[in-house]
Formats: C-alpha cells, sequence, structure tokens
C-alpha cells in the first residue's frame, strides 16, 4: 500500500510540472473540468519560447475527443463574443511567451468521449511548426477567477522531455 500511496504521489507532481521539448516549454497548463453530460472541454497553459526564432502551435490532440481545435474569442460587430477555430495556430514568438487562457486563445476538446473529472490527467499532444510534437500530461481542475491554478509552489520545478531551456 505504502508503494500504490508514493506511486500516486509521484505521478501527480509529474502531471503539474512543466514540459519541454526543444526550446518550447509548457507551464501551467490544466483542462476545464466539465459536467457528466459535456460535450466539450477546454485546456489553458502558457507556453514558453527559449528559442532565438519564433515557432508556431499548429496542432492539438488528445485521446478524450474526436476533434482537437485551436480556438480564440473574438467580439463581433454586435459586441457579443464568439468561440472561433483558428486554424493557422498560434505564434510563440521568439524568447518570449504566449497564454492560452479563459477568454482568449484555448485548446478545445469537441465530442468528448468521458467526462472530466477534477484530478484526473489526460494526454495532450501539441505539434509545434519547428520544434514538432510534445506530449504533456495536463491535469483536470476547477479554475477560480480566471487565474491558471498551477500557479505557485510547483511552476518552477522542471520536467525535462527533450532539451532543456538554454541548450
Amino acid at each position: 500500500m505504502k508503494l500504490f500511496k508514493s506511486f500516486l504521489v509521484a505521478a501527480t507532481l509529474c502531471a503539474a510540472l512543466p514540459a519541454v521539448a526543444q526550446d518550447i516549454m509548457v507551464d501551467g497548463a490544466y483542462i476545464r473540468s466539465s459536467g457528466m453530460m459535456a460535450k466539450t472541454g477546454a485546456a489553458f497553459m502558457v507556453i514558453h519560447n527559449h528559442g532565438t526564432t519564433d515557432d508556431r502551435l499548429i496542432k492539438a490532440a488528445s485521446p478524450i475527443a474526436p476533434r482537437v481545435e485551436l480556438h480564440t474569442h473574438k467580439e463581433d460587430a454586435n459586441g457579443v463574443m464568439q468561440m472561433l477555430a483558428v486554424p493557422e495556430g498560434f505564434v510563440i514568438p521568439a524568447d518570449g511567451s504566449h497564454e492560452l487562457a479563459r477568454g482568449g486563445d484555448h485548446v478545445m476538446f469537441l465530442g468528448l468521449t468521458q467526462p472530466l473529472e477534477q484530478g484526473q490527467t489526460v494526454p495532450v499532444t501539441l505539434t509545434f511548426e519547428k520544434a514538432g510534437e510534445m506530449v504533456i500530461e495536463v491535469p483536470v481542475q476547477l479554475a477560480q477567477g480566471g487565474a491558471m491554478p498551477m500557479q505557485g509552489d510547483m511552476q518552477g520545478m522542471g520536467h525535462k522531455h527533450g532539451q532543456t531551456p538554454g541548450n
């Protein structure tokens, strides 16, 4: 039982740590949990580019939904906010970052095949134009007040997949 508890703690910590691939690092990722009958969900995170050239997030995928799209919110001529797919993806500027946040850019899961439950982790594959594919384990969490729940104690911990920043 003690070994199982240790494994469970280690798995939870790994899901909360930043992920790194080449010069790209993903930090503070979480998926907004949904109700039992919900068919959509969304993921939010900060993507850092420690490289010297811009990169672009061009695609996302996950086994929890048959369609995963990059989305944003935009105000129409009548002042109504609309959610739109962004097929060209999001630029991640050189030596900069791009935040995917509630009310803005995000990863959208369409046709959820299972309910998202608080504390569960979900594999998400992010595809970048230059850095290629990066698989991250994203925790399902309730977000309060629009803040990213992973900002805090574990944000600075390193989790290496590929090269570390600055190498």
